[in-house]
């Protein structure tokens, strides 16, 4: 099977790569930090294809998607977990291009890492396309609105595509983490309830995965937070919410 993951440095990029090539899978990783995707690539059995690319590079991130199916053929699963996040505030006018850049990385990526492997998937019939959303896309919190909003976007544009999808055989999974134990959320300067790691959410997202769920949250346990966030009335939502911690904003 060939899997092909973008944000493959670091994270749930690079869990979902260890899972995988230890699976014995062909991978195509993709990430900007080329030492670092080296490092974990010599680190993995199997022989596999690295691309060194920032995922806003449209181009170049279709040139890479190009060569690994060049090089394997028939790709069977897209995961795009490239992300990155950061406190942001409307009234601080140089966090504008904050909003820009987590919107390009989270979102518009995410477009981008699909487009090239829908024609052959559809060709084939099969395949398995994974948005990376997250429980802060539930409802809005306070201090993340580009984070919260990017995260529903993708959320909401991987419901669309499924159905779009979904006559020509193809799976489009969204994977909703709740706190996973990575390099982004040690930046969160606050508690962290359900705190998981990241090798272990790489196989229950493997798992969901190879099930086609449609929609997962992991851990489960935040699976039931976000119910409750999302039935809350808006009236006792920003009663619970307005005083929450917030995402350190970027220096």
């Amino acid at each position: 099977m060939a899997v092909f993951i973008t944000g493959a440095s670091s994270g749930l990029g690079a869990a979902l790569a260890r899972h995988y090539a230890a699976q014995g899978h062909v991978l195509g990783l993709l990430a900007r930090r080329g030492e670092r995707l080296n490092a974990l690539i010599e680190t993995l059995p199997g022989s596999h294809h690295m691309y060194v690319v920032d995922v806003c590079d449209r181009e170049a991130l279709h040139a890479a998607a190009e060569d690994f199916i060049r090089q394997v053929g028939r790709v069977d699963i897209v995961i795009a977990s490239a992300g990155i996040s950061a406190g942001t505030l409307t009234e601080e006018r140089a966090d504008f291009d904050v909003f820009k850049a987590i919107f390009e990385t989270n979102v518009m990526a995410t477009v981008s890492t699909f487009e090239p492997f829908v024609p052959l998937m559809k060709q084939v019939g099969t395949g398995t396309l994974v948005g990376i959303a997250s429980v802060a896309g539930v409802r809005g919190l306070p201090g993340a609105g580009a984070y919260s909003a990017s995260k529903a976007a993708v959320a909401t544009y991987c419901e669309s595509l499924r159905l779009e999808l979904k006559p020509f055989g193809l799976s489009v999974v969204t994977i909703a983490p709740g706190y996973i134990k990575t390099e982004m959320t040690a930046k969160n300067p606050y508690s962290m309830p359900f705190l998981l790691d990241a090798d272990i959410f790489a196989r229950r997202a493997a798992r969901s995965i190879s099930q086609h769920n449609s929609y997962v949250v992991i851990p489960w346990q935040m699976g039931i937070v976000g119910k409750i966030m999302r039935a809350l009335p808006n009236w006792l939502y920003d009663r619970l919410a307005v005083n929450a911690p917030r995402k350190p904003r970027q220096s």
